[in-house]
């Protein structure tokens, strides 16, 4: 597909970022302190909480449709032709859609993995792994150090690699991998924060942007943005349904345990008005006995049901969550479900998978993040 756009990914210069949990943010943070800096920069996330094009952006604008139905239609034979997935599809659409845009920098997230993942056609001029949990082990393997060997197929010959991952072993995984790509590898110090203001909310945003500023501090003299470049964009940097405060309502794609610790944690920091009652559906392929326990420790009510738009074989099943929390209200019905949830609570929270809060922002007036 990219040979039939006359590769456009040669056009600009890439950063790659993975990691199981923080590489949405970190992507976020490098892209918002580029933009500061005047730099015209790309940024492809993945996955889209609304509308597709979330995905694709540069300088904060995202695609437009008209655009993407245009590219759509031009590598329709190519998609095809190599039975392409979606997200292959969307990759290509994307560096096509930054090169046809002028982007000078793209700051690309990985999908899933690393070493066999769509994106990782990219001769980056910096990669990094922000962190390594266990997800995803029908793909990447059962143990975390197989995990971490996939994500680290983004480390390239000569190209800096940052480990922001804080786990003694799994950087150490991480560093031998990295160094047998040839790459030049920069671990981040445990203990590194960020101590400026950030406008990512929760305690574990402070560990990303560290990660961040490593990422930017790799970069070549010529791109590396100005420190208060850096400042500014982290201040202003926002990522919808990642810790998403509006009003009452707290959106959070906890998608799997770790982001589950990470939300529980942002919770206790935040102290929002109580009672606070939680809407969650998660994927049946997560360990969603675990997330459920962990988060009803920290709110007064828990919702349990499904999302519309979430893969019929992808979905938990509902009889048996509410079987296992038995205090937890089962609505099958996303819609009323959604109506329930705020009945006497001062503060309501939705989370878990990226359908989840997708389908409950695209229900609630103004709150979808493309208008």
């Amino acid at each position: 597909m990219l040979e039939r756009l006359g590769h456009p990914e040669h056009h600009f210069h890439a950063i790659h970022i993975g990691g199981t949990n923080g590489k949405g943010s970190v992507a976020v943070l490098i892209a918002a302190a580029l933009c500061q800096a005047g730099t015209r920069t790309g940024l492809y996330t993945s996955p889209h909480l609304v509308d597709v094009r979330e995905r694709m952006v540069v300088d904060g604008r995202p695609l437009t449709r008209a655009a993407f139905a245009q590219w759509t239609e031009f590598l329709r034979e190519a998609i095809e032709e190599v039975d392409a997935s979606f997200f292959e599809a969307t990759t290509a659409i994307a560096f096509a859609d930054f090169a046809a845009r002028g982007a000078d920098v793209a700051v690309v997230e990985v999908g899933l993995g690393g070493r066999l993942d769509s994106t990782n056609v990219l001769e980056p001029v910096v990669s990094a792994v922000t962190h390594v949990t266990r997800d995803h082990t029908e793909y990447l393997g059962a143990s975390l150090q197989s995990i971490a060997m996939e994500k680290a197929g983004i480390a390239k010959p000569g190209a800096p690699f940052v480990i922001g991952e804080t786990d003694s072993q799994l950087t150490a995984t991480l560093r031998e991998a990295g160094r047998a790509a040839g790459a030049r590898v920069i671990a981040v110090p445990p203990d590194a924060r960020y101590e400026g203001p950030l406008g990512l909310l929760g305690p574990h945003q402070r560990r990303n942007a560290a990660v961040a500023q490593a990422v930017l501090a790799a970069l070549p003299d010529d791109l590396q943005p100005p420190g208060e470049a850096v400042a500014r964009g982290f201040a202003s940097a926002r990522l919808p349904g990642r810790l998403d405060r509006r009003g009452k309502w707290i959106f959070d794609v906890a998608h799997n345990p770790g982001g589950m610790v990470a939300l529980v944690e942002a919770l206790s920091v935040l102290t929002p008005p109580r009672p606070v009652h939680a809407l969650v559906s998660v994927l049946g392929d997560k360990d969603w006995v675990r997330m459920i326990e962990l988060l009803r420790e920290a709110v007064d009510a828990v919702w349990l049901t499904s999302p519309p738009s979430a893969p019929a074989e992808r979905r938990w099943d509902l009889d048996a969550a509410g079987c296992r929390f038995s205090s937890a209200v089962v609505e099958a019905d996303f819609a009323r479900a959604l109506q329930g949830v705020q009945q006497g609570a001062a503060t309501v929270v939705v989370a878990g998978s990226f359908h989840t809060v997708g389908d409950a922002m695209a229900r609630l007036p103004g709150f979808a993040p493309l208008r």
